[in-house]
């Protein structure tokens, strides 16, 4: 296997339990809408607002609960809340921009949550080494299908855990700039 889908990561935002229980209620969990190839991840029936200095979007929760609140949005959601997001991976919040999450029960002041999420490719340590990279490199990805665009993504990130499972995430202003719509592969550039 030479290749690997590359999946459009739409908004969205990953809550600790003790906000989930601000925004939901005392005791509140989440509930899976629908699974995601990471292993355990998933898109929750849960949605909220996140609210900026210019504007509001809605944003699914994703599962499961993390230590940290964070919300990933691309440039275009940015602008329309108003903020400053910089590019990190997932998980890189610090010094991040703020906003306000508003849920059915209360709201939450997070001081640094938003962020735009470096694209990144997850693969198994296995995946890693047929593929001939390491943890933290950075790489180009030809994008495989005719999409009358033809794109290069440079500066991907590979994460690697045996957590993963073997697939390539962008943002929506990527995916639309490149047309990258439906079953779209990639494969990377040496």
């Amino acid at each position: 296997m030479n290749d690997f889908i590359i999946e459009t990561s739409a908004r969205h935002v990953h809550v600790t339990q003790e906000t989930l229980e601000i925004l939901f209620g005392k005791g509140a969990e989440l509930t899976v809408k629908k699974m995601l190839s990471q292993p355990g991840q998933f898109a929750s029936e849960q949605k909220i607002q996140v609210v900026g200095p210019k504007g509001t979007l809605n944003c699914s929760i994703l599962g499961p609960v993390r230590k940290a609140n964070q919300v990933e949005v691309s440039f275009t959601d940015a602008r329309a809340l108003g903020v400053t997001a910089p590019v990190r991976e997932s998980g890189d919040v610090k010094g991040s921009a703020p906003c306000k999450l508003v849920g059915p029960c209360g709201e939450v002041e997070c001081a640094e949550a938003v962020i735009v999420a470096k694209r990144h490719i997850h693969m198994t340590p296995e995946d890693a080494k047929n593929f001939g990279v390491q943890n933290g490199e950075i790489v180009k990805v030809q994008v495989l299908n005719e999409t009358g665009r033809k794109v290069v993504f440079e500066d991907t990130v590979v994460r690697v855990s045996d957590k993963f499972a073997l697939a390539m995430h962008i943002d929506t202003d990527e995916a639309n700039a490149g047309a990258l719509f439906g079953n779209i592969r990639g494969t990377l550039v040496k």
